[in-house]
C-alpha cells in the first residue's frame, strides 16, 4: 500500500470513529442502551467507544453495524472486550443482496466464555466444563453411554487430540460429548466459505481451541440443554449481521448476502467497481489485518431506525 493510501485510510478511520462517537452519545442510542442497561449503559458505551478507537478494522466497519453488534452484547448483559473472552465485535465483508456491493459490517460474535456466563444465569446448571485433550489423556469413548475413559495425568505429548465438553443440571440430568480433532476439523471445514477450504485463517488461526472448544460447546447446550430467552438469543445472533427493525426488535440483517466466498486477489482502493473484497476471513467473511476498499459510512435507513428511538 502506497503512501496516499495509507492516509486515506486513517483519514476515514477519523472520520468513522467521530461518526460511531456522536451516533452512540447521541440522546436517543444512549436512551435506547439506558432502557437495556440502566445505571450500566454509560460505562459500555464508553468501553465500546474505547474499543473502536483502539481497532482500526473496527472502526472501519459500518458504525450503525457496531451500534447494533453493541445493542446484542447490551441485552445479553455482556461486556465486549478481548481480554474477558464473553462477546466480540468483529469486522466482515458481506455482500449486499440489493446492490451487489461489498460492505464491512461488525458483527456481534459470542465467546464460548459468554455460553457458559449465560448459562450460568439460567439457574439450572449445576456445572459446565470444557476440556482440550492431548494424545494419551484418552483410552476409550463410548458415544452411546457417554463413557469416557479420561486421565488428565496420562498425557504423552502436546498433540491436541479431542475436545471434551460436559454438564449437570441441578435436577442431575448430565450429558457428555467427546470431539476428536478429525471431527471438529470436518466441521470446520465444512462451514468454511473459502475456495480452499482446508485453509486456516481468521480466528481459528489465531486461536484454534477457543474456536473448537466454542464449537463443541454451542453443538451440547443447543442440543441438550436448557436454552433461556438469553441463551436462545445469543444462539441466534451468533456471528450473524443484525439490524433493529421498526418494532425495535433485533433481527437478521435482510440485506446481507449469505455464503460469501474469498476472492483470489484482493481489490485496489481506487477500483471500487470491482466486485472483489480486499479481505475476507476464510471462515466467514471476517476482516483479516490488512485495508479495504469499503466507502460506505452510516448504515442506508439508520434515519428510520433514529425516527423509532426517537420517540
Amino acid at each position: 500500500m502506497n503512501a496516499t493510501n495509507g492516509s486515506r485510510q486513517v483519514q476515514k478511520g477519523n472520520v468513522q470513529s467521530a461518526t460511531i462517537k456522536g451516533l452512540m452519545e447521541s440522546p436517543a442510542m444512549q436512551k435506547k442502551f439506558g432502557e437495556v442497561l440502566k445505571g450500566k449503559a454509560k460505562g459500555f458505551t464508553t468501553s465500546v467507544l474505547n474499543l473502536v478507537n483502539s481497532d482500526s478494522y473496527l472502526a472501519d466497519a459500518q458504525p450503525m453495524s457496531i451500534i447494533t453488534g453493541a445493542m446484542v452484547a447490551a441485552t445479553l448483559d455482556l461486556q465486549i472486550d478481548k481480554n474477558l473472552g464473553y462477546a466480540y465485535l468483529v469486522p466482515f465483508n458481506t455482500k449486499n443482496k440489493a446492490t451487489g456491493k461489498w460492505e464491512k459490517k461488525a458483527n456481534f460474535v459470542l465467546g464460548y466464555k459468554g455460553y457458559i456466563q449465560l448459562a450460568q444465569r439460567s439457574g439450572q446448571y449445576k456445572s459446565i466444563n470444557l476440556v482440550t485433550v492431548y494424545e494419551g489423556q484418552v483410552k476409550s469413548w463410548n458415544p452411546l453411554t457417554e463413557e469416557l475413559d479420561y486421565d488428565p495425568n496420562s498425557r504423552t505429548s502436546d498433540k491436541v487430540i479431542g475436545y471434551v465438553g460436559r454438564f449437570q443440571l441441578l435436577n442431575g440430568f448430565t450429558k457428555t460429548t467427546y470431539w476428536t480433532w478429525d471431527e471438529v476439523e470436518a466441521h470446520r471445514i465444512a462451514n468454511n466459505k473459502d475456495r480452499d477450504k482446508k485453509k486456516l485463517s481468521g480466528v481459528w488461526k489465531t486461536n484454534y481451541d477457543a474456536m473448537a472448544q466454542k464449537t463443541v460447546l454451542r453443538s451440547l447446550l443447543s442440543k441438550w440443554g436448557i436454552l433461556s430467552i438469553d441463551m436462545q438469543t445469543a444462539v441466534k445472533s451468533d456471528e450473524t449481521a443484525s439490524v433493529i427493525d421498526d418494532s425495535d426488535e433485533l433481527v437478521k440483517d435482510p440485506t446481507v448476502l449469505d455464503n460469501v466466498e474469498e476472492e483470489d486477489e484482493p481489490a485496489k482502493q481506487e477500483d471500487e467497481s470491482k466486485d472483489v473484497p480486499d479481505n475476507v476471513n476464510a471462515e466467514t467473511g471476517e476482516i483479516r489485518d490488512g485495508k479495504t476498499s469499503d466507502n460506505s459510512t452510516v448504515l442506508d435507513g439508520f434515519n428510520e431506525a433514529m425516527k423509532d428511538t426517537a420517540k
